[in-house]
């Protein structure tokens, strides 16, 4: 050999490792993937994509918390697969994220989207399912409504408050209302609340509607945090539970937005309207009510039988501490993303 063969051999560069993509250039080709999927779709348009950006830090950050609820509790209870990316439905999930994404759903914004891992059944990976905020409901009806009006109003009514409802009659051309705040630093008790639809052009379609306390109560999670909704709450020292003190909460937030959800929900929707993404959701909320049903089989099948006359501790006094537990700090009183209604009860709205 040639001692110019031999020098082009030592000075040959080196064979650079390929790098691996990350878990966010992963996911990011996913979704675009999606995206340009059917026939004829555009690609990702620079908000579209911003939006794909903000769902991956979203669901990074709730698979991070998730992961670490999981850890925190006790093996008997902690489901044996880890909350990581490597444990995820990808090909569901850039289907979702596609249809959030085309609808306008942005996880950066307050209220919009909540994202919430489950796991999956059939498949043993975790599905991520997206829970409307508030304001994604309203975004939800704004677009998709038959008849959206042109204002909406929720208020609260509090016991020193003067209501009055106007109903639509011989004497009143329009539905209507009259509010008065007597005491705007003590109103008092709250005793229920009212949203009203009004229409500048077509006044005869305005709408109130009325909700007691009770209304408001029925549309109550059934598991509904004390953090947020007020009530008693168990108490943990040392992993045992050692009875129940009382959290003050931020009713009056949840309650008004517990009408705010009603008054866009109470929007019907436009069936020319209705496109693929919106059956998305749909077949969304249908999944996740399922596995919400299996979860609660799953758990209460095969319990202890309840005696008039027990023996011994109560089922859930072994039961390890509640991983979300807020015990040590105050719940922001504007982020209620743990606290949303079940599917179910959406409907109901």
């Amino acid at each position: 050999m040639s001692t110019t063969d031999q020098t082009k051999q030592q000075t040959a560069p080196a064979e650079i490792p390929k790098k691996e993509p990350t878990q966010s250039e992963r996911f990011m080709t996913k979704v675009i993937s999606e995206f340009g999927s059917g026939v004829g779709e555009v690609a990702l348009t620079k908000f579209q994509k911003r939006l794909a950006q903000n769902y991956f830090i979203a669901l990074d950050a709730i698979l991070k918390t998730t992961e670490e609820k999981r850890l925190k509790k006790s093996e008997k209870f902690r489901d044996a697969v880890p909350v990581t990316w490597q444990h995820v439905n990808m090909e569901k999930l850039a289907r979702d994220v596609v249809a959030m994404a085309r609808v306008g759903f942005d996880p950066s914004q307050p209220n919009h989207i909540n994202p919430i891992p489950y796991k999956n059944k059939h498949t043993g990976k975790y599905d991520i399912t997206f829970i409307e905020g508030y304001r994604g409901i309203e975004l939800k009806a704004t677009k998709y409504g038959l008849d959206v009006p042109d204002h909406v109003t929720v208020e609260l009514v509090y016991s020193t408050d003067k209501f009055r409802p106007v109903k639509k009659d011989s004497k009143n051309q329009y539905e209507g209302y009259e509010f008065e705040i007597v005491n705007a630093f003590d109103r008092g008790d709250i005793i229920g609340g009212f949203y009203y639809h009004s229409y500048s052009k077509a006044p005869e379609k305005n709408k109130l509607v009325v909700m007691t306390k009770k209304d408001i109560e029925k549309r109550k999670p059934d598991h509904a945090s004390p953090e947020f909704w007020g009530g008693e709450k168990d108490k943990w020292e040392n992993n045992k539970k050692v009875g129940t003190e009382t959290v003050e909460g931020w009713y009056d937030k949840m309650a008004w937005k517990t009408i705010y959800r009603a008054a866009y929900g109470d929007i019907t929707i436009d069936s020319q309207k209705i496109d693929d993404d919106y059956l998305r959701l749909k077949q969304m909320e249908s999944d996740f009510a399922e596995a919400e049903v299996d979860e609660e089989i799953r758990e209460n099948a095969n319990g202890p039988i309840i005696d008039i006359t027990p023996n011994g501790p109560p089922a859930d006094a072994t039961k390890s501490p509640p991983a979300n537990d807020k015990s040590t700090g105050e719940s922001d009183p504007d982020n209620f993303s743990g606290d949303v209604p079940p599917v179910e009860q959406e409907m109901e709205f």
